[in-house]
């Protein structure tokens, strides 16, 4: 039993440096925008993270500052702290 899919022309007003993103990353797919807009579209409306995963997210969002207190002016000297340890 085939099932049709309808679809509706809709449009959207984005920046243009996110719409050459879009673009760009559709091409390295080797997909049309539209096709790559709606997967990106259908994956973030019907992805359902397990219950780890939105523990984790609800930590990170309540976090207010870093675990050790600590702040970093770069990678650099995130990992340089971590190697002293």
């Amino acid at each position: 039993m085939a099932t049709t899919i309808i679809r509706k022309p809709t449009s959207f007003r984005l920046r243009t440096d996110l719409i050459e993103s879009l673009k760009r990353n559709a091409a390295r797919e080797n997909r049309t925008l539209n096709n790559y807009v709606e997967n990106i579209l259908l994956d973030i409306v019907y992805h359902e993270p397990n219950a780890t995963t939105k523990t984790a997210i609800k930590e990170a969002i309540g976090r207010k500052e870093y675990p050790t207190g600590e702040v970093y002016d770069g990678v650099d000297d995130l990992f340089k702290a971590l190697d002293e340890e």
